[in-house]
């Protein structure tokens, strides 16, 4: 009963920032899920679950919510969508300026689940629709909330709407100032505007600069090095740098047939499945071994007979073990990836088994194939590091995500005017 007052508390207050001052320039709407009933939220480009929540303004392409509710009951959800800065604070404009449609409508695309040991409610939304469609470009919140009620909030989700009025060309190779057996990325590339009147380019283009979709190493705060006509020119040798780490961790999930991949025992204590992944160790001091995976993403499918896998894919309790020498001190070890949001919260922090000598989690989680990493993450600490539990090398194959902004003196927003994903491999 404590334990829910004091969620019931938390979430007033944080609902309270998102409403009340959400336009005092303090608020940043991030993605976040503010119930422990809601599961597997997922956000991408209609038809590809790997793709990253961007659509170009005014084209046929939907992005596609999905989340799911450990509930035997249908709830009253609805959404509303926010118009954010290039920091995600929300933009000083109306609603109605910059949505066609009603600013609050309901999600009424949900089916319960069938001949599941878990029983849930599956929810979608399609982003634009006849009821609610972005006229602007720019970083938009989607946020979702229980009985009418915006303080209700359950879920929030960032996507984005581009306008393509710049192009983006970039190369990632291995630092500049690195050794031969370097472990860091360097991302090179240009901005070129041949649409924009940019009269001060080094103040009315911002860049987002992301490794695989994580928010919490995101550079942000890069200026051109160079200037050529219309040429933006972001080569620097120290700024644009990343960790390369490594390849992202796997298991599948699949089916409770035979072990999948990296799964090593399987058990039924009624009335639910436990899938127990054989023990990892940890990878700092190993040598590199390239492999293709999601770049911590995860699908949910079934090698079962299934007809549709989003409510007919079961959950399952999923238990990690991280073997260690000793416990580290002055932070915690954290399963990290899309399938926890790509945050680092008590919610997939691990405990430290003294018996066993390994740190452990069990989440639980849907029938699919994923991908993760362990990260450390040091008290007080906004960025988390997976260098040290899983090495890092110049050589992984990482996705990296270029956003331009514009926004000159006389703009009320931030426009979103360019956007593209390079791969480190391709060179």
């Amino acid at each position: 009963m404590i334990r829910k007052v004091f969620q019931l508390v938390f979430l007033l207050v944080l609902v309270s920032a998102l409403g009340a001052n959400a336009k005092s320039g303090t608020n940043v709407y991030r993605n976040a899920v503010f119930s422990d009933e809601i599961k597997s939220v997922q956000l991408f480009r209609e038809g590809n679950v790997l793709s990253n929540p961007v659509y170009e303004l005014g084209s046929e392409t939907k992005l596609l919510l999905k989340f799911d509710d450990l509930a035997e009951d249908v709830k009253n959800y609805s959404y509303t969508v926010i118009h954010c800065d290039a920091n995600w604070n929300e933009s000083f404009i109306q609603q109605n300026e910059y949505l066609t449609g009603f600013p609050d409508n309901p999600i009424s695309d949900y089916a319960i689940s069938i001949n599941t040991t878990v029983k849930y409610v599956n929810y979608q939304l399609l982003i634009p629709n006849e009821d609610c469609t972005p006229k602007y470009s720019g970083n938009y919140a989607l946020v979702v909330f229980e009985n009418n009620n915006r303080e209700n909030v359950v879920l929030i989700q960032r996507f984005f709407v581009v306008e393509p009025k710049v192009r983006i060309e970039g190369l990632v190779k291995k630092s500049t100032f690195e050794t031969f057996n370097g472990e860091d990325q360097e991302v090179d590339f240009k901005v070129i505007n041949e649409q924009l009147k940019i009269m001060n380019p080094r103040e009315d283009i911002k860049v987002v600069l992301m490794q695989n979709r994580r928010w919490d190493n995101a550079i942000t705060n890069l200026k051109p090095a160079y200037i050529r006509d219309n040429v933006l020119d972001y080569d620097y040798n120290k700024e644009n740098v990343f960790h390369g780490g490594n390849e992202f961790r796997y298991f599948d999930i699949r089916t409770t047939r035979l072990n999948g991949e990296n799964v090593g025992k399987i058990t039924f204590i009624r009335p639910y499945y436990h899938i127990t992944l054989l023990d990892d160790e940890i990878r700092g001091n190993k040598k590199f071994m390239p492999y293709k995976e999601m770049n911590g993403e995860y699908v949910v499918e079934s090698q079962d007979r299934v007809k549709d896998a989003d409510t007919e894919c079961d959950y399952f309790f999923v238990h990690f073990f991280l073997r260690m020498p000793a416990p580290l001190m002055g932070g915690t070890v954290n399963v990290f990836g899309a399938l926890t949001g790509w945050t680092a919260d008590k919610s997939n922090e691990m405990k430290w088994d003294f018996e066993q000598s390994a740190y452990h989690l069990s989440m639980l989680l849907k029938q699919g194939y994923y991908n993760f990493q362990y990260v450390y993450v040091p008290d007080g600490a906004k960025q988390y590091d997976s260098v040290n539990l899983e090495g890092s090398f110049y050589l992984t194959e990482n996705d990296y995500q270029i956003f331009a902004y514009y926004r000159d003196i006389s703009s009320r927003y931030d426009r979103l005017v360019g956007y593209v994903t390079i791969n480190s491999s391709v060179k």
